[in-house]
């Protein structure tokens, strides 16, 4: 059987992906057809339920729950590493509400999260998320949310910090952020299902032990980005809970889906949550 797996060339998910991708790790009866793309095109596919295994964000995740269940391996949650607003000028957070903020698309966390805390923020256009400094820095926007590599990068360009939206996350809920996850469709057979989530620890783990191995898969999928920040990129988003989500993951996943449907953001779901259910 040969199953499309999508993921973004950025480095957590290409270091995360690597043995599974390159058959380091035995998955006996299935092949792999990878679909990679940035993290918003992801999204979209996983609305349109396109793939039967997909990195994607939790907001997104949100809105599929019905068609969508989470592994507890292979996630990126965030403990002071969410997204991030910045600005080309000196802003308080409380000056936001009138200014145009661009965020890295609709169905981003990055997004949700913006709206959960700056429902006063309504001029949110959207750029790809790679885009979002230049578009500041041209003053083509007054702010802009950003992920994955950029707060590394940011304060070099001369733009400077407003607010962290997964600090607040943390503030409020005590939990870490739900940043991005892997998610297989629920027609996937529930065996194959949990030998999948089973195979997305076993990549990681192979990755971990021997890092040389994903080096150059990384470093040609992420050519615009240095290797020392790769390397930071990867010690940021792949933590204790990319391994195993653990009862505080799931509490936190668990939250974000209950606000994202109390503040209209996606619609209720009596589905399990994750692959194997409780």
């Amino acid at each position: 059987m040969k199953l499309r797996i999508g993921l973004s060339p950025c480095p957590n998910d290409t270091f995360l992906f690597h043995a599974l991708l390159a058959g380091l790790v035995p998955t006996p009866g299935v092949t792999w057809e990878p679909v990679m793309e940035d993290v918003e095109a992801l999204n979209a596919r996983m609305l349109a339920g396109e793939l039967p295994v997909t990195k994607a964000s939790f907001a997104a995740f949100a809105q599929t729950r019905d068609t969508y269940a989470c592994s507890r391996t292979g996630a990126a949650l965030g403990r002071g590493n969410g997204p991030l607003i910045v600005s080309k000028r000196p802003l308080a957070a409380a000056e936001l509400g009138p200014l145009k903020v661009l965020i890295p698309g609709e169905h981003t966390t990055a997004a949700l999260l913006l709206r959960v805390f700056h429902p006063e923020i309504t001029d949110t256009p959207t750029a790809r998320y790679d885009r979002l400094l230049d578009l500041v820095l041209r003053e083509e926007a007054d702010a802009a949310v950003i992920i994955h590599e950029l707060r590394f990068t940011y304060a070099q360009r001369g733009l400077h910090a407003i607010e962290d939206l997964g600090s607040r996350w943390e503030t409020m809920t005590k939990l870490p952020c739900p940043l991005g996850g892997i998610f297989i469709r629920r027609d996937v057979e529930p065996a194959l299902a949990k030998r999948i989530e089973t195979w997305i620890g076993a990549s990681l783990a192979y990755a971990r032990a021997h890092p040389e191995a994903s080096r150059e898969f990384i470093r040609a999928n992420a050519q615009e980005i240095e290797t020392g920040t790769t390397q930071r990129h990867i010690d940021l988003y792949v933590n204790e809970f990319s391994a195993a989500l653990g009862k505080q993951g799931e509490e936190a996943i668990r939250r974000l889906m209950l606000i994202a449907e109390k503040t209209g953001a996606a619609p209720k779901s009596r589905k399990e949550t994750f692959v194997g259910g409780k």
